[in-house]
């Protein structure tokens, strides 16, 4: 796969909520979509406590994988063409660089390029409750061009278990990335 409308860099950090991310990459993977994966040392951590998985399996799910201290890494520059960036989930500590254009690392430099390049980034955030700082990097983030998109789940929909909710909140994402596959549920009205 080398057209870079089907490429989507897939972001995770320590935060909780590991299995936004697998989802994710699962559900590019069937929409034939080209994912590279940058992970953070917490975000390995919280991988495997949260679900199981070790940096090999997780590796696995994405089509090309790199070392968030590789900043000469392909996803480092603007001229490697791509459509979109999700971080899943994405720390406060992430959010910051990327409010601040830090680059301090591939994961945060990557987000820098999307933004500069005028591509897609959705930041799935979670912490709560928020602090000013928090909120004040949202909106730096989202006045640059970002979406910030804690997951939160929808209940209009009446899901049944937490596979069902995360679900939910990943066809959301994929359709804001525009995949034509995505199959998040409409509300339709009372």
């Amino acid at each position: 796969m080398t057209d870079p409308r089907a490429r989507v860099v897939v972001g995770i950090t320590g935060a909780t909520g590991a299995v936004y991310g697998v989802r994710l990459l699962e559900r590019l993977r069937a929409a034939g979509r080209e994912t590279h994966l940058v992970v953070s040392p917490a975000g390995v951590l919280n991988v495997h406590h949260e679900l199981g998985l070790d940096r090999t399996a997780l590796e696995g799910l994405a089509h090309t994988a790199y070392h968030p201290g590789d900043v000469g890494a392909a996803i480092a520059s603007g001229s490697f063409a791509t459509a979109a960036m999700v971080i899943a989930p994405c720390s406060m500590k992430t959010l910051a660089a990327v409010a601040h254009g830090l680059s301090d690392n591939l994961l945060s430099r990557a987000a820098d390029v999307t933004l500069k390049e005028r591509r897609r980034l959705v930041l799935m955030v979670r912490e709560t409750p928020f602090n000013l700082a928090h909120l004040r990097n949202m909106t730096a983030v989202t006045e640059m061009g970002g979406i910030v998109f804690p997951p939160l789940p929808a209940f209009y929909h009446r899901p049944t278990s937490i596979e069902a909710m995360v679900d939910e909140t990943v066809e959301r994402v994929l359709e804001l990335l525009g995949v034509a596959s995505a199959a998040p549920t409409a509300w339709t009205g009372l």
